[in-house]
């Protein structure tokens, strides 16, 4: 996978996977042509997706959520069990897909509508593979709230923070960065990243959009 620490950009390369041929070829022609992006493989289903994303390791894969054979929730969750796996944004067609919630909580990085003006894909990418995807609080709070109602053990995990890692968590759900979060609660970067690991391991997730539908899962009392 890229090392998107060095002094030079790396290119990020970049799995689709969607079962509809001219959304991956639209995909393939805002990404293809922006400067540090590579399209490395196109998948239709989510079985091929993962096979592809074993093969390929891309730092990205683009996820569609309502295929054949395996859905967008099902592959996420297998190309995330993958050793040193991609990081997975999942993509919709409606910001109140119920089968996003369930590729978020698989372990997806965040998800985009299909019809996100180009510079925002291109950025949003960017971000995913440098582990540090942003997401719009208001939209995932309305996806939880328009999903089925269904056995979670949020509150407990929640209630296992302490005070300074519950407010950490709740500034985390309000969709603020970690040099955001510094700045609130004046702290120093590295205390935030300190708290956010024992956040993370705690909780039980491996990214700030599964502790941020944690904290929203508990307030809404889905225990």
């Amino acid at each position: 996978m890229a090392d998107l620490t060095g002094a030079t950009e790396a290119t990020v390369s970049v799995l689709l996977v969607d079962d509809e041929p001219l959304i991956r070829a639209g995909l393939r022609l805002v990404l293809d042509g922006a400067a540090g992006l590579r399209i490395v493989g196109e998948a239709s289903d989510g079985l091929e997706g993962v096979r592809l994303a074993r093969e390929l390791r891309p730092d990205v894969v683009l996820m569609d959520v309502r295929m054949p054979r395996c859905d967008g929730v099902e592959a996420t969750r297998l190309v995330r069990d993958l050793p040193d796996a991609p990081a997975v944004v999942v993509l919709t067609a409606f910001d109140t897909d119920q089968f996003v919630v369930g590729a978020l909580r698989a372990g997806a990085a965040g998800f985009l509508l299909k019809h996100t003006p180009p510079p925002q894909l291109v950025d949003a990418v960017r971000q995913a593979a440098a582990g540090t995807m942003s997401f719009t609080p208001g939209v995932l709070r309305h996806l939880v709230d328009a999903a089925p109602a269904a056995p979670s053990p949020a509150a407990g995990r929640v209630a296992s923070l302490s005070e300074r890692e519950a407010e950490i968590a709740a500034l985390v759900a309000e969709g603020l960065t970690n040099a955001e979060i510094g700045e609130r609660l004046y702290l120093a970067l590295p205390t935030v990243k300190t708290h956010l690991a024992r956040i993370f391991e705690k909780l039980g997730v491996t990214n700030r959009v599964q502790a941020a539908l944690l904290v929203h899962e508990a307030r809404r009392g889905r225990f």
